[in-house]
């Protein structure tokens, strides 16, 4: 493969993790913004808001806001490391990839898997970072290859 193959896959995965960091960013804030019984029927969207509406004790409500300050630094994070994947640095890669992958596996478990939300939006940013991690996957590979043949 070329070096501009490689290039293209990483710059198409920069490009997914930015997306993803923002979005993750924007759900960070809002999560946050709301009153716990709106920002749990933001999350789990599957559920009949009429069922979140109520009283909570503040600790359910800290807890909310813990989730909301860590969607916000997780997707700081991955917008971060995706100029660095745009660069071509291999660490962003692993870290960003770490990072938002392991976020996104824990929103796949226990909120998709648990039928508390429907596909949209959570569910595609699975899939984005799922892309993003198998495209710089691949041009890793691709830039291995490449230099184990140079050696040979």
């Amino acid at each position: 493969m070329s070096q501009s193959t490689i290039s293209l896959l990483l710059k198409i995965a920069a490009g997914l993790w930015v997306i993803w960091g923002l979005v993750h960013m924007l759900a960070g804030i809002m999560t946050v913004s709301l009153d716990t019984p709106d920002a749990v029927a933001g999350i789990a969207d599957a559920v009949d808001p009429a069922l979140l509406v109520g009283s909570y004790h503040e600790a359910v409500g800290a807890v909310i806001n813990q989730h909301g300050f860590n969607l916000l630094w997780i997707g700081t994070f991955t917008l971060v490391g995706a100029f660095c994947i745009w660069r071509g640095s291999v660490t962003a890669m692993f870290f960003t990839g770490l990072v938002g992958g392991l976020a996104d596996v824990g929103y796949f478990v226990f909120l998709d898997l648990g039928g508390f939300v429907n596909f949209v939006p959570g569910t595609i940013m699975t899939l984005v970072s799922s892309s993003a991690i198998i495209l710089s996957l691949g041009a890793y590979f691709m830039g291995m290859r490449k230099q184990e043949a140079k050696k040979a």
